[in-house]
């Protein structure tokens, strides 16, 4: 059974510092993120990168397609391991993406590197919880609907027995 979901959300630029975009230099990237279908969600406050004159206080939009390749893989993975009876007790991503900038100023991402660090409960289900990455990257909507290389470089340990 094929199902479609949509998301909608209300992004809404805050940087207008007097003069609107008058000039390259005269405006703030500043925007607010907000939810439609869930008001009560917190905003979300965003920018450019700061190489773009963008705020670094503020997620930029480069690094928040590396978090949802990240929470996209990690809600997978927890779902099978669940499914499989390996109990996972700890999940940490410090995931990297290459973004490539062409003269003219526009670019793409290259690459998406996961490095997730896992613990489970079972010491004896370590390769199966390993194995579990290659399933989690396989179903992982965001990962499906890019056009470069996500790659999962996993650790899954476990507490030694005795």
């Amino acid at each position: 059974m094929s199902r479609t979901h949509r998301y909608e959300v209300e992004v809404t630029w805050t940087g207008n510092t007097g003069s609107g975009t008058s000039g390259y230099r005269d405006y703030a990237r500043d925007h607010d993120v907000t939810g439609v279908d869930a008001p009560g969600k917190p905003t979300l406050l965003g920018s450019a990168d700061p190489a773009f004159r963008g705020d670094p206080q503020r997620w930029n939009p480069e690094e928040l397609l590396v978090v949802s390749l990240s929470q996209c893989h990690m809600l997978w993975y927890l779902a099978l391991c669940a499914k499989a009876g390996i109990t996972v007790t700890a999940y940490a991503d410090r995931p990297e993406g290459t973004m490539s900038e062409n003269a003219e100023g526009s670019g793409n991402f290259t690459d998406v590197t996961l490095r997730p660090q896992v613990t489970i409960a079972e010491p004896d289900r370590v390769g199966d919880a390993t194995e579990l990455h290659h399933e989690a990257h396989r179903m992982c909507f965001i990962a499906n609907s890019v056009n470069f290389p996500v790659s999962a470089m996993p650790t899954v340990t476990a507490p030694t027995p005795g």
